[in-house]
């Protein structure tokens, strides 16, 4: 989404805001309507349409310079569907009870359903469409081929819906905030819990029980269940040679230790997702540690300075693996497939998924460039699992008018007693 959609869509309706854009790319992709099939209206394909409400089994027409339906299949949701705001296609008008007394299959009840919709959208046999959400594969195949019959042709739609939704309205991004405001919440009361930690033959005491990673994730989630949020994901709390690995989510038996790093990676959702990092040490940190995480503040600070409307991320990238292999690091640039030092990318956006555009990838297209309404993460990470540690930091970033916001603005100290 452009600029100028973000920043005009505060009050229109989701659909309504994204409407010229989403025109646009079915007019590239040579198709003349965009067909979402959701096994939930919560589907990151039909979500940025719909809004935030509560349906099942449904799905979105959205014809060309036409106006888009909302189909759902039970009689029970039809005051959430009402909330769309979006014309309505019933279970009474798709004669769904009439498909469902026949005892056929449920592809074939979606497949028959699906071509009444599309005749009533005046979506005509031949036309070719844009399929996107996230229904069940076998389903969606064998409901295609039946369409297919009636000489419907389907092409991918999924990369042009992370285009369409890549820039966010403004309540997008209200809902971003709250979450990311949840997620430093959650962080903030991991600290006072590290720092009352006693050490005890190199191990983390709490009171009279070991410190263990559950104790860390049950304080995560208590947090989040204030706000209504859930961890689809679920988190990474990892210590140690497991924090030397980016993507370990640590046991939550592990007891820890004085003096190791603690990943706390989280990325919690609402509507949307947040998503933040930070690294502690309990106790003085090893010489390798702590220069390492110095290194991860430089690099972190240098992208914020740099994260600018039509800026490439990939041109973030390339600047942090200058950084890192300056002061001796193996990076993705200078070593592919490195398992040590700088690993993966520097960023990713962040929605209706976790990942999503803005892309920082060297190949990427449009999608790689930064926009205003934007809303993506910058992490940067040093890793050494032979030596025992990791180093993480990441913040949650918003691209504004005036440049970007962090969405996330916590302390970066290792030491948990700063906060």
């Amino acid at each position: 989404m452009g600029s100028a959609a973000a920043a005009s869509a505060g009050t229109a309706t989701p659909l309504a805001a994204r409407a010229g854009e989403l025109d646009r790319g079915l007019a590239a992709a040579g198709c003349t309507a965009l067909l979402v099939i959701a096994s939930t209206a919560r589907d990151p394909d039909l979500a940025p349409f719909v809004g935030p409400v509560h349906v099942h089994n449904s799905f979105l027409i959205a014809p060309r310079r036409g106006e888009a339906c909302f189909g759902y299949l039970s009689p029970m949701e039809r005051d959430e569907a009402a909330r769309t705001g979006l014309r309505l296609l019933t279970p009474e008008v798709l004669d769904v009870a009439r498909w469902a007394r026949q005892g056929e299959p449920e592809e074939v009840l979606l497949a028959n359903v699906l071509e009444r919709a599309l005749l009533l959208s005046g979506v005509a046999p031949g036309m070719r469409l844009a399929l996107a959400g996230h229904a069940g594969a076998g389903l969606v195949q064998a409901v295609c081929a039946r369409l297919g019959e009636s000489e419907w042709t389907f092409v991918p739609g999924h990369h042009l819906l992370l285009d369409v939704r890549k820039g966010k309205i403004d309540a997008e991004v209200a809902e971003i905030r709250r979450v990311a405001t949840a997620t430093c919440e959650a962080m903030r009361a991991l600290a006072p819990v590290l720092a009352a930690a006693t050490v005890r033959d190199g191990e983390l005491w709490l009171q009279e029980e070991r410190l263990r990673v559950g104790v860390l994730r049950t304080v995560v989630a208590a947090a989040f269940a204030l706000h209504g949020l859930e961890q689809p994901e679920g988190n990474i709390v990892a210590a140690g040679a497991d924090a030397g690995v980016p993507h370990t989510s640590g046991a939550d038996e592990r007891v820890l230790r004085a003096g190791e790093s603690i990943v706390v990676d989280l990325y919690p959702k609402g509507s949307l997702f947040a998503d933040c990092t930070r690294t502690f040490c309990v106790g003085a940190p090893p010489p390798a540690l702590a220069a390492a995480h110095a290194q991860v503040r430089e690099v972190l600070a240098a992208a914020h300075a740099a994260a600018l409307p039509c800026e490439r991320g990939w041109a973030l990238q390339e600047a942090a693996c200058a950084r890192f292999a300056e002061a001796g690091w193996p990076t993705p640039i200078s070593q592919p497939g490195t398992t040590r030092g700088y690993v993966h990318g520097l960023g990713h956006g962040v929605g209706f998924d976790l990942h999503e555009y803005p892309s920082f990838r060297r190949h990427a297209g449009a999608e790689g460039i930064l926009g205003v309404g934007d809303v993506f993460t910058l992490e940067p990470g040093l890793y050494d699992s032979e030596a025992g540690f990791g180093v993480r930091l990441e913040d949650l970033m918003m691209l504004g008018n005036d440049g970007p916001v962090n969405l996330t603005p916590l302390p970066y100290d290792l030491d948990p007693r700063a906060w």
